[in-house]
């Protein structure tokens, strides 16, 4: 049996994030690290036309600036210079640009296949070992830590065990760790698009009587589509031809773009806000989307997931209690809490106001759009939110 430090239980893109954000205090303290992830990490990038991306905002690229990683995403990450917010059928609209906000740009787009090769190519094997592919079947709490069984009947000890193993984890289940599960009713259709005219860096959410679309610029030329409509109308759009299914995008979208010429495989997933009730307990952190499962439509799950990583790994470098000492634990749940707080209503409510056609809601989010442009600082707040910087400053 074999006991290290720090077990992280998922090595996506907050799992890795983590462990490269611990790296070098692990390095001077003697920690170990493992990861362990059933997927193993590619050791070469490859190109896809379909590859998933994520949105990450300007506090997200100065996370990752402090962690060294930023000059290897930026090769493929398409900056969003404006983004612009309308309501179909309708006057109200606004404009958010990274000039007026005095930043490079209001954030980016990556691929997650990138952003893994990047975080994987980062992480030191002296200090953070993978186990993968394995998988994490069932966790044991210990007086002074966790005991994690694996699927291949090995065993392993830890100090402190952090789940971030996604948002349908059976782990958080297993350890009684119960959810607020809240429905939207509603489905994210997920697809990329190729556009007749170049997208300039623009970003758009466009709001519509069936639900939202928000469509961002990706490399080559492409655009990431995030469609969100009924269960049943998602499915039927994920089945269309591809002529079809983008005529019908097109009457929603417009021709910002031009016409649309290529779509790519539509996937489809349900969406919720999923919140876990605990979030720490002696020797044990839930992260990213076994924490917090946000809708996609502002573009804020994965920012706090990770704004979250970053307070976690510097509030246990600042420590000299043991690790996963509870009182530590505690500290960086408070120290987050706003933040979550914060993020997670902006994105609910964000949801909830343009998620839906009733004529009063349409009615009152025309007069909040047009009243962005109206008032500066409202705009400006609400800039703040969508660049990850809503509880910081610059």
């Amino acid at each position: 049996m074999s006991r290290v430090q720090l077990a992280i239980v998922g090595g996506g893109l907050v799992g890795a994030s983590l462990a490269l954000a611990l790296q070098a205090g692990a390095r001077a303290r003697g920690w170990k690290i493992v990861l362990v992830e059933p997927f193993a990490p590619g050791d070469a990038y490859q190109p896809s036309y379909d590859a998933r991306s994520s949105a990450l905002s300007y506090g997200s690229r100065q996370i990752f600036e402090r962690l060294g990683l930023w000059p290897a995403l930026a090769e493929r990450a398409e900056a969003i210079s404006q983004i612009q917010v309308s309501d179909q059928g309708r006057f109200g609209a606004t404009r958010l640009s990274a000039e007026d906000e005095g930043v490079p740009a209001l954030g980016y787009v990556l691929e997650n296949a990138w952003m893994g090769h990047c975080l994987w190519r980062a992480l030191d094997p002296a200090v953070v070992e993978w186990r993968c592919p394995a998988e994490v079947v069932r966790m044991e709490a210990l007086g002074d830590g966790y005991r994690l069984h694996l699927g291949d009947d090995s065993v392993m000890d830890c100090d402190l065990a952090v789940l971030a193993d996604g948002g349908r984890s059976g782990l958080r289940e297993q350890l009684g760790i119960a959810v607020r599960h809240t429905p939207y009713e509603q489905c994210a259709l997920i697809a990329n698009i190729t556009p007749a005219e170049a997208h300039g860096g623009q970003a758009f959410e466009r709001f519509t009587a069936q639900g939202p679309l928000a469509l961002l610029p990706l490399s080559e030329q492409r655009c990431a589509l995030v469609w969100t409509r009924p269960p049943v109308d998602a499915e039927r759009l994920q089945a269309l031809p591809d002529a079809e299914f983008l005529a019908e995008l097109q009457q929603a979208f417009g021709y910002r773009l031009g016409s649309l010429r290529q779509v790519g495989t539509r996937h489809v997933y349900p969406l919720a806000l999923v919140e876990a009730a605990e979030q720490v307990r002696p020797n044990l952190v839930i992260l990213g989307n076994a924490a917090h499962s946000l809708h996609p439509v502002a573009g804020q799950g994965f920012n706090l997931s990770l704004r979250d990583t970053q307070a976690l790994a510097e509030t246990l470098l600042a420590s000299d209690q043991a690790l996963g000492d509870f009182a530590v634990l505690q500290r960086y749940l408070q120290r987050q809490q706003q933040d979550q707080a914060l993020t997670v209503s902006f994105s609910d409510r964000v949801t909830r106001l343009f998620g839906r056609g009733e004529s009063l809601l349409v009615a009152g989010r025309t007069l909040g759009l047009l009243g962005l442009d109206l008032l500066p600082p409202a705009k400006r707040w609400f800039a703040r939110q969508a660049m990850g910087l809503g509880t910081r400053s610059l």
